[in-house]
């Protein structure tokens, strides 16, 4: 028969408290210990949720009464009843002896924890605050009645995708496992980068409503005491509601908002966060999305790919000095041809001159519209294709360039020579390997040629000054961004435009201004 707990296991005292001392309790945040007063109040609170489960049982052979709060979807259930049958099954001498060695006769929270031991974490908790926080993050609280605390059991449920490759990261030769949305499984593959007691991971919680987990990690002996400090007072004074995703936290903790240029580094790829980790660079890890951001960074670092060390120097500084050839084509490309073409046509040699007439002839708009009609239209189909589904995405893109372009040509709208420069263009900013980078260079392009057309060579040569300008005097967590060319530092140019030898590679950056310099004995 069910009935309540006898008086071995519960004070007469206890069973006779009155409403008043209950309720001045409840108004302090705290269990009464009454497990029917408590039950109650805690539906009051959050019982109106559809997903929230109230489970009330009885402990057989303790003769008492007990109840489970989970939310359905979040906790494992599964778990739940594992780790209660001991506690359910146990046998009446075995609960005797038991509680009898206690010395006081009465149940006691040792005993609990011992009995769903099984079950991995447990937490006991007086706070109603802290039970509600906790049940809606997916763990399971046990209210036992005449004990004023409550047993909250790590029962998450993890739904974790699968290790798959970057998709946003994609390599000829290197790893091929991508970080994902399970903060402790990207730790994991952090830690199994290689064996190392210096890689350092400190936890810290953000979101004033919604709370996540973040890791910044770092080597101990490597990266500089003054960025590590500045990152964490950086990420404890983040104060918002959620962060769905490191761009927020990206976006709260750069140093100029206003600039373009991403000042961190968001990758998906532990062997590039470890690498930069040995430069004595920051990372840092947020709960629910599998980017990683990387502090400091400058231009250089952006415009470098994890596969230029994988591969020999020659051939790696070949490629890397296509890459920054690349940026200034996307940069630049269609403003020279817009200051050659409207104010400077004497610096043409004369042939392509009057081969570049010949094809702009009955073309109506002038090159600046011309050059904008095609370069909005090519925007517009790069972001159709990321927007379509994958299988017709890239069809799409392809075809609709191909078609916009040719009859574009027919119509008389745009020359032949203006689509062979925006083609150019785009499949330059395409050789950018950090996807932001690639973004601004693209949008920084439209001032470029606003300036073209209205000063000509002189335009886009101030425009060029403006941006070197500020890019110098644009900084990322106290290391210039445009190091290593400014300030100079000789050493760093082994890996600046080009990457030489990795024997001739024996200290880490100076820029990074490191504890241990050395990294090739």
């Amino acid at each position: 028969m069910m009935r309540w707990r006898s008086n071995q296991y519960k004070t007469q005292k206890q069973h006779q408290e009155s409403d008043h001392t209950n309720t001045e309790k409840q108004d302090h945040d705290v269990l009464t210990g009454n497990a029917g007063y408590d039950i109650e109040h805690l539906k009051r609170k959050i019982g109106h949720n559809g997903d929230v489960h109230f489970r009330e049982l009885e402990i057989t052979h303790l003769h008492v009464k007990a109840a489970l709060i989970f939310v359905d979807g979040l906790s494992d259930q599964d778990l739940v009843n594992k780790g209660l049958s001991a506690l359910v099954m146990n046998q009446p001498h075995q609960v005797s002896d038991e509680i009898s060695q206690s010395g006081k006769g009465i149940l006691t929270s040792q005993y609990i924890k011992n009995q769903i031991g099984s079950i991995g974490d447990v937490i006991e908790s007086e706070k109603i605050s802290e039970i509600v926080l906790n049940v809606f993050m997916g763990s399971t609280a046990l209210l036992i009645d005449g004990m004023p605390q409550a047993f909250l059991l790590g029962t998450v449920k993890k739904q974790n995708r699968s290790i798959e490759e970057p998709l946003s990261e994609a390599l000829v030769r290197g790893p091929r496992t991508g970080f994902t949305e399970e903060l402790s499984t990207n730790t994991a593959l952090l830690r199994q980068q290689g064996k190392n007691d210096q890689l350092t991971l400190q936890k810290f919680e953000v979101g004033t409503r919604l709370k996540k987990d973040l890791i910044i990690a770092y080597m101990n002996d490597i990266a500089d005491p003054k960025v590590v400090e500045e990152v964490k007072k950086r990420v404890r004074g983040i104060e918002i509601d959620h962060l769905p995703e490191s761009g927020y936290v990206e976006q709260l903790i750069e140093d100029n908002y206003l600039s373009p240029f991403p000042q961190v580094q968001s990758t998906e790829r532990p062997d590039r966060v470890i690498s930069g980790l040995m430069e004595g660079r920051v990372a840092i890890l947020l709960d629910g999305t599998p980017f990683a951001l990387l502090v400091p960074v400058t231009f250089s670092m952006v415009l470098q790919s994890p596969e230029d060390y994988y591969e020999r120097w020659f051939p790696s500084s070949l490629i890397r000095l296509l890459r920054f050839i690349a940026a200034i084509i996307t940069l630049f490309a269609p403003a020279l041809y817009i200051s050659f073409i409207s104010f400077h046509p004497g610096l043409i040699p004369t042939k392509l001159a009057i081969s570049i007439s010949g094809t702009r002839q009955g073309v109506p708009f002038p090159s600046l519209i011309e050059a904008l009609f095609m370069e909005i239209a090519i925007e517009i189909l790069r972001e159709a294709g990321l927007r379509l589904p994958k299988p017709i995405g890239p069809a799409i893109g392809i075809v609709g360039g191909l078609i916009i372009g040719e009859a574009a040509v027919q119509a008389g709208i745009v020359s032949p020579i203006m689509v062979i420069v925006v083609a150019l263009t785009a499949i330059s900013s395409f050789a950018i390997p950090h996807y932001s980078t690639g973004i601004a260079l693209r949008m920084l392009r439209f001032g470029a040629m606003f300036c073209a057309a209205v000063f000509g060579l002189f335009g886009v040569i101030m425009y060029y000054l403006l941006l070197s300008s500020h890019v110098v005097k644009l900084k990322s967590f106290g290391v210039p961004y445009a190091s290593p060319a400014v300030p100079y530092h000789l050493k760093d140019w082994k890996d600046f435009v080009i990457r030489m030898p990795l024997l001739v590679m024996k200290r880490r950056p100076k820029m990074m201004n490191t504890d241990n310099t050395k990294r090739v004995k």
